[in-house]
């Protein structure tokens, strides 16, 4: 039966066809022996349907009326009814279908043309791929349609055809079930391996003790929120993390900022592992232990295994693509995402924003299964924090999250940062909050919930362990906060050895001055 475009749309699947043709001359991709075997198998073999249907569905058929014929199999099993040459004949009759697909003639040929029905599934993946090779096919034909028409925005055209390719591929990806006994061997396997290191962790250290002792570490395919008010230090916490995983372990990170350039990024991040203070690395105006000071510890970010993309308004579909050329590529373990509220789903439709977010978080969430590496994404908190007095009052909720409660359902780890330093509370029932963060693990799906303390060191947007704090400054070499006085003293040795053209002292913390390059004319950068 010859394709009729001009067929009204059959109830549960679509009628809009490609075609025999396209103006190439070529036919579309198409197997109608294939199809009419896959129907006559499903009308003769009674629990054929189960093996289908999560394969292919009416419009996976190329030929009209084995669309129809489909469509009247599935209404039949929906009902709970046999699924029979004269079910399937009675069903086309009522509906006023029978003669459109040939009548009963039809029917009966092709059912006798069957064999076996012991390729069944096979045989229905193949007309599962055809289709999809026609999708592909009409949607890169609207996109050639669509960059000819000079009316349109290029970037508008790009966004909507990522879209669509995004819901292609999402509508054809399908995952079987798996028996228990192989997942049984991998999470044997995860616990040995755990068992095998030192820190007994699962996951990825965060560099942050208590934390991962908590958390074994963050786990594959999970989907952590960070939350906090503005200027809590989200961005301070992830880039100290990243620090700790990247330089220090060597775990490929990707980070997407939506709010800094990478420029500012990497400005950070180096006044983070630098501890130079941010103003004076902002205004360039180091003095020369600060430049030595740099320069040294600079040197530990070059070839550090970290990856930066400042794409602003980034949409899901951008991210899915750039993440999976990154873990092609560089073996990235963990990807970081400041912050989600500044993602978007264009391309989509939706009636309010907080659908939209709901949107993005459940495709990072699929995004981080798919991959099979831990996802961090931050979050801003909405104002009701503000308006709540003492401590208690001030520290973050699960309801705070702005603009979704699907963040809180997606999440596989809800984290917020609380310093009451902020809100000017430095004391309470004893504890001194001076320089102290709160780490609150609001929701852990496969662990337990509570609260670990860090040190915050805003000189440096710094977070670190509290035991390390003090022996850090240590034996980290010069320290601004500890030997301001001793750094002015040697720089007046220096200059007064000078006059006298006598080599000045070594430095405290192992610099000799008499190797710091001069900060006017040789600048290590």
């Amino acid at each position: 039966m010859p394709y009729d475009n001009n067929k009204k749309t059959i109830k549960g699947y679509r009628q809009t066809r490609p075609s025999d043709l396209e103006e190439t001359g070529k036919v579309q991709p198409q197997v109608i022996k294939m199809e009419e075997a896959v129907l006559g198998a499903l009308m003769i073999e009674q629990n054929a349907y189960d093996s289908v249907n999560e394969i292919i569905s009416a419009n996976s058929f190329y030929k009209h009326a084995h669309q129809i014929i489909f469509q009247a199999i599935v209404d039949l099993n929906l009902k709970n009814l046999p699924v029979d040459i004269l079910t399937v004949t009675e069903t086309l009759r009522s509906q006023g279908q029978l003669e459109a697909i040939g009548g009963p003639v039809y029917l009966a040929e092709i059912s006798s043309r069957v064999g076996t029905t012991a390729h069944l599934g096979y045989h229905a993946q193949i007309i599962a791929q055809k289709y999809l090779a026609r999708q592909l096919i009409t949607f890169s034909s609207e996109v050639q349609n669509e960059a000819f028409d000079e009316s349109l925005d290029v970037n508008d055209l790009m966004q909507d055809a990522e879209s669509k390719l995004f819901k292609i591929s999402q509508k054809n990806l399908k995952k079987d079930y798996t028996h228990i006994d192989p997942v049984i061997k991998d999470a044997l396997e995860q616990i040995k391996v755990a068992a095998a290191r030192e820190d007994g962790l699962s996951g990825l250290a965060s560099g942050y003790h208590k934390l991962d002792k908590m958390t074994s570490g963050w786990q594959n395919s999970d989907l952590i929120i960070i939350a906090a008010r503005p200027a809590m230090g989200k961005t301070a916490f992830v880039l100290s993390m990243i620090r700790n995983m990247a330089v220090d372990a060597k775990i490929p990170v990707a980070m997407f900022s939506l709010e800094m350039s990478n420029v500012q990024l990497v400005n950070r991040l180096i006044i983070n592992v630098s501890e130079i203070r941010g103003e004076t690395i902002k205004n360039g105006q180091l003095k020369s232990y600060e430049w030595t000071q740099l320069d040294q510890r600079v040197n530990l970010l070059f070839g550090a295994p970290i990856y930066i993309d400042d794409t602003p308004s980034l949409s899901v579909f951008e991210l899915r693509t750039k993440a999976r050329r990154l873990v092609k590529e560089h073996q990235i373990k963990i990807i970081v995402i400041d912050y989600l509220q500044l993602m978007n789903a264009s391309g989509m439709k939706h009636g309010s924003r907080q659908e939209e977010v709901s949107t993005i978080s459940r495709s990072l969430k699929a995004l981080a299964k798919e991959l099979n590496i831990p996802i961090i994404a931050l979050s801003q908190l909405n104002r009701g924090v503000e308006a709540r007095e003492g401590n208690a009052g001030k520290r973050p909720q699960l309801s705070d999250l702005r603009e979704s409660g699907a963040i809180e359902q997606d999440a596989d780890m809800v984290c917020f940062i609380h310093r009451p330093e902020y809100y000017k509370i430095v004391e309470e029932d004893g504890k001194d909050y001076r320089g102290m963060a709160e780490i609150i693990i609001a929701k852990h799906r496969s662990g337990g919930v509570g609260d670990i303390t860090l040190r915050f060191r805003k000189e440096f947007a710094k977070f670190e362990n509290v035991e390390d704090g003090s022996l850090d400054s240590l034996t980290s070499g010069v320290m601004s906060s500890s030997i301001n006085n001793e750094q002015n003293e040697m720089e007046n040795i220096s200059l007064h050895n000078d006059n006298r053209n006598i080599p000045p002292a070594p430095m405290a913390g192992g610099f000799d001055t008499s190797q710091v390059p001069d900060a006017d004319n040789n600048m290590p950068f």
